[in-house]
């Protein structure tokens, strides 16, 4: 499956992703994000968890299953356009919006902004195919949420 998936992520011409594939894909993107400023840490990895168990309705258990599955896909995924690229094309806008949503909860959640997680998140978005205002709109509410 994983091996599946990578290939699908590096073709020239993504296709519309199975919805197994797509769940798999937009976690991997979570962990890249978590891994931008070189610290992992197990607040992010316990954020993530929440936020595909909230998403996708999945146990805790199956959560922390997804997100090691995906830390796999991400450490062999492409470079980060070629893998927005597939999310894109394999996504629908809305959810996609709400893949934004997740990404900022995941930014915030050791409680600093950092420069190389936003960096990528200047980068995510457009290549998602999300303007700025439904980026900085999903930015807020995840703020709102904290405070």
């Amino acid at each position: 499956m994983l091996h599946d998936l990578i290939r699908r992520l590096m073709a020239s011409e993504p296709e519309p992703m199975p919805d197994s594939d797509a769940r798999l894909a937009l976690t991997a993107l979570l962990v890249r994000l978590a891994r931008a400023d070189e610290t992992y840490a197990q607040a992010e990895r316990d954020r993530i968890d929440r936020t595909v168990a909230t998403r996708y309705g999945l146990s805790p258990e199956d959560a922390r299953q997804l997100r090691q599955e995906a830390e796999a896909v991400e450490a062999e995924a492409p470079d980060t356009v070629r893998f927005t690229r597939a999310i894109k094309d394999g996504v629908a806008y809305e959810d996609r919006i709400g893949v934004i949503e997740a990404l900022w909860d995941v930014v915030l959640a050791d409680g600093r902004r950092d420069e190389g997680e936003d960096a990528l998140m200047r980068q995510i978005a457009p290549l998602l195919g999300v303007n700025d205002r439904d980026s900085n709109m999903a930015r807020r509410r995840v703020e709102d949420r904290r405070a």
